[in-house]
């Protein structure tokens, strides 16, 4: 029985001993909880600075302190989380120091997973009878980072600060490595976290529509509005609006953009009344826009107004210490999604999965563990598998055709270029755009420009 409500809840775990944390994890994730996991006390009062949950279970005994540490850290950063303590030491003394120092239940170990959902039920029960809604709460299952590196942390806390302020903020990183996650725990972990997050993507629309999109129109205002209706920015009003990859805004709509933003107002497309705005934009992009701006491939005012707060998120292959933590969570996310057991990873599967640099990064490393998971279910995942897996990775750049003779054309060098980079990305449309400094739009155009095998690029 699934004693949750219909909002995914997010508790976190703690305890020093991987064997109990994974049984844990495991068991919450196929009652539909969002699980994060810590390995002490550290670790756990860095998770609920950066994040609010909705539970605590935290173990007594560990290496780097006890639960009331934890208990402690919980009431400072969010006290109306609930802490459920184990200890496989069990005392009436401890079950006192407990409840008075606010833990919300004491189970002994052993403890069954039927026990604990008990206690659970209980929480969510107060959780609702005092109105909170657990969902909305900075942290939600949207705003799911994993990781314990120090670049990563880093940027969790430039997203803390950001969040604290209602500037806008500009998102670079490359292609897979969670940008819409970080601009969701910003949202989440902002004062603007009960209103609502809308996202656009900038370079999944045409030009033609994209306006429309943004900005919304009036009834009879082209052709086929049969109706009026509301745009992205009116419907993220008193919220967070996404502009996924901004560099592939056309030109000519950059300043409507930039007056919607200095201003704070704008109109439907037919109409001429202002629309007011309380917004907090977030930009995101996998181009240099700064390049962009010298190649006049976007407006330098608009660059400024977005680049109010600055945000890096580190690719994968900078913050290989995560590698083993994102492995073990995608194992135990599919494995509950399919229900069957959380495999083990071997140390040998983790040292290989390290040895990849992962260009399309955590994206990358997430659709390989689903195959890994889906084509091997023995209950242990070691190095061979990933050998075998690994296959279709690229083991060596492909020579580069030559170059042509002086005096070519321009179009010549530019198309032999093309097809150079593209080869050396496998033919990664994503990653050669990256490398050229060009957009994902522009590489398509190029690609039907000069006839190029679109199947073999895809």
């Amino acid at each position: 029985m699934n004693l949750l409500p219909a909002k995914q809840s997010r508790v976190l775990v703690v305890d020093d001993e991987a064997g109990v944390r994974t049984a844990l994890e495991a068991s919450f994730l196929r009652q539909g909880w969002c699980v994060e996991t810590a390995r002490g006390v550290q670790e756990a009062s860095l998770a609920m600075n950066r994040m609010r949950f909705d539970l605590v279970v935290s173990d007594i005994r560990m290496r780097d302190g006890d639960g009331f540490d934890v208990l402690s850290s919980a009431r400072k950063s969010a006290p109306s989380t609930p802490v459920i303590l184990l200890t496989a030491y069990g005392s009436v003394p401890e079950a006192v120091v407990s409840m008075r120092g606010g833990a919300f239940d004491y189970l002994t170990k052993p403890v069954t997973f039927e026990q604990l959902q008990t206690a659970a039920h209980k929480v969510m029960q107060r959780a609702g009878q005092s109105g909170i809604d657990a969902a909305s709460r900075a942290g939600t299952a949207s705003t799911r980072i994993v990781g314990r590196s120090a670049q990563l942390l880093k940027a969790l806390e430039r997203s803390r600060a950001a969040a604290s302020t209602d500037a806008d903020v500009l998102i670079e990183a490359e292609s897979g490595t969670g940008k819409e996650l970080f601009a969701r725990y910003i949202h989440d972990a902002s004062s603007r976290s009960r209103k609502p997050f809308v996202a656009i993507n900038c370079a999944a629309l045409p030009e033609s529509l994209l306006e429309s999109e943004l900005f919304g129109h009036a009834r009879g205002a082209f052709t086929g509005a049969n109706a009026a209706k509301p745009g992205k920015l009116e419907l993220a009003n008193g919220g967070t609006l996404l502009l996924d990859e901004i560099g592939e805004m056309p030109l000519n709509l950059q300043p409507k953009l930039l007056r919607v933003l200095q201003e704070r107002e704008f109109e439907r497309l037919g109409e001429t009344r202002n629309i007011r705005l309380d917004i907090r934009v977030v930009a995101t992009t996998n181009a240099p826009l700064a390049t962009m701006v010298e190649d006049g491939r976007f407006r330098s005012d608009l660059f400024y107004r977005l680049n109010v707060i600055p945000l890096s998120i580190p690719p994968l292959r900078e913050r290989c210490d995560d590698i083993p933590i994102l492995a073990e969570h995608f194992a135990a996310k599919f494995a509950a999604g399919n229900g069957s057991e959380i495999p083990i990873l071997s140390p040998g599967f983790l040292k290989q999965m390290q040895t990849h640099s992962w260009p399309g990064n955590v994206r990358e490393l997430a659709n390989f563990m689903r195959r890994v998971l889906s084509l091997h279910q023995d209950g242990v995942i070691d190095a061979e598998h990933f050998n075998e897996e690994s296959r279709d990775f690229p083991t060596a750049r492909p020579e580069p055709a030559s170059m042509p003779a002086v005096g070519m054309t321009i179009s010549t060098l530019e198309r032999v270029h093309l097809e150079n980079t593209l080869a050396l990305t496998n033919g990664n449309r994503t990653h050669a755009a990256e490398m050229l400094g060009i957009s994902l739009r522009t590489m398509r155009n190029k690609i039907k420009e000069y006839g190029l095998p679109a199947r073999r690029y895809a």
